[in-house]
Formats: structure tokens, sequence, C-alpha cells
């Protein structure tokens, strides 16, 4: 089987949304203000954003 793409089309990465989206795009570290943990409120529920010192992100309630 070969591929039939024509050479200049690019494929969406799975990790990155398609140029034509507009997502708002954030540092961690920005919401941190150089720290590990950041809370975020929606819907008068407060979330805790945590960067791990293996550089994973947890979200939890």
């Amino acid at each position: 089987m070969t591929d039939e793409r024509p050479e200049n089309m690019q494929v969406p990465s799975p990790n990155r949304p398609c140029p034509t989206e507009s997502i708002p795009v954030h540092s961690a570290e920005g919401l941190t203000e150089g720290g590990a943990t950041a809370h975020i409120r929606l819907d008068g529920q407060v979330y805790t954003l945590r960067i791990t010192r293996t550089n994973k992100l947890i979200l939890t309630k």
C-alpha cells in the first residue's frame, strides 16, 4: 500500500491541534508562577494543578 498524500500536505500531530483551531495555550510554569502548584476555579469548584518531580501534570478536584 502506498501513501497517496501530496508531498506538501501536513498531517496533524495527535498531540497538537490543527493550525486552524483557535485553542489557547498556557504554560504550566506560568500558571504556577514558577512553583509546582496552581488552583483553578470552575463553576465554584476549585481544582489543583500540580507539576510533579518527573515533570508530569496532575489535576485534582
